[in-house]
């Protein structure tokens, strides 16, 4: 493609060596305009553009249509995967959730088996207390007894040594 060069003064393009004067004879060219046959030209170019874009359409549109027939069905199978997915996630959760509660039970077993041996452990440790208990009572019992036993001894004593201890007699 060549670049024009600089204009001539009434505004046409100059014309390149190898081109026809006016007056000479054209072969196989006709003496219109060239803008004459645009409007035609553009019609048909219009009716092929139509008709090519038809052709396209016609040519690619069936296989375009299975392609968006087939993805659509893809996009629903991928739904139905992830949803089965989704599922089974929760099934593993649940095992999971299951493993952890079957733990807590057996956790829960231990603890309640502590729980008792405590029990056990207090009620023995009460009875003892409880037996410790009347026996502090009997030996308090028994030491205030003593003690009152002996408190008596010593005021008997007193007494009999009161009255072994020698009087003066009395004048009358």
């Amino acid at each position: 493609m060549s670049v024009p060069g600089p204009s001539s003064p009434d505004g046409a393009l100059p014309r390149p060596p190898y081109c026809l004067e006016a007056g000479e004879p054209t072969a196989g060219l006709s003496d219109t305009s060239p803008d004459e046959g645009l409007i035609e030209d553009l019609t048909i170019e219009d009716k092929a553009v139509e008709q090519l874009a038809e052709g396209l359409l016609s040519h690619y549109l069936p296989d375009l249509q299975r392609s968006k027939q087939a993805l659509q069905e893809l996009t629903q199978n991928q739904v139905v995967l992830l949803d089965t997915l989704e599922q089974e996630i929760s099934k593993f959760k649940e095992c999971h959730s299951m493993l952890d509660i079957n733990a807590l039970f057996a956790e829960a077993k231990h603890y309640h088996a502590k729980l008792v041996n405590i029990r056990k452990e207090m009620l023995m440790l009460h009875e003892k207390t409880s037996k410790l208990k009347k026996r502090a009572l009997k030996l308090q019992q028994k030491r205030q007894k003593e003690e009152l036993e002996r408190e008596q001894q010593r005021e008997k004593e007193f007494e009999r040594e009161k009255q072994l201890t020698a009087r003066p007699a009395k004048r009358t």
